[in-house]
């Protein structure tokens, strides 16, 4: 799991909260755009997504709408990655998406949540980055939770649920996921 020193507490009504409303309001403008194209339409989603998280991504880089997003200003991807249809990244948090990185379908990255305590769960938004290293396989319905990363070549099996750390070269499953085997070469 990640450090505490990478988690952000956003505060109601605040400057800070209010710049996280006008990334809210941008990203579903474009999201709304990228979601009536088609698979077909590869060139054009690179540009609206290349919009929405404010970097370029390479011609490698392939998602198939529907895609939902909070903010998409603190998503970075690396090369040749690919994302299926209907997932929801919630990056406010941040999350870094490493190179050959494969995201199946119906997948969830949440970097954000509320305080825990009833009494604080208005006050703010929590939340603690994702990290996803080269050539993860995250597959079909799974849930990945805010502070953890995803070792390098590791696979994230169908609909589990990411709360901890995943070991590169692994195969994790369930909810919460846990280490079921190695998968080195």
């Amino acid at each position: 799991m990640a450090d505490d020193d990478r988690t952000r507490f956003i505060a109601r009504r605040t400057p800070e909260s209010a710049a996280m409303a006008a990334h809210v309001r941008r990203a579903m403008a474009i999201a709304a755009a990228l979601n009536r194209l088609t698979y077909d339409d590869a060139d054009q989603v690179r540009a609206l997504f290349s919009e929405l998280t404010g970097q370029a991504v390479d011609a490698g880089f392939c998602l198939i709408p529907p895609f939902y997003t909070e903010s998409g200003v603190h998503i970075r991807v690396g090369r040749d990655v690919f994302v299926n249809q209907n997932c929801t990244f919630y990056d406010l948090g941040g999350i870094d998406i490493g190179d050959a990185v494969m995201i199946g379908p119906n997948v969830s990255l949440i970097t954000s949540g509320h305080p825990i305590e009833p009494s604080r769960r208005r006050d703010g938004v929590v939340a603690k980055p994702i990290v996803i290293e080269r050539n993860v396989w995250i597959a079909a319905g799974a849930t990945v939770i805010g502070g953890v990363t995803i070792g390098e070549n590791s696979v994230v099996a169908a609909g589990a649920v990411v709360t901890r750390d995943v070991p590169p070269d692994t195969l994790v499953a369930g909810n919460p996921a846990r280490v079921v085997r190695s998968i080195a070469e």
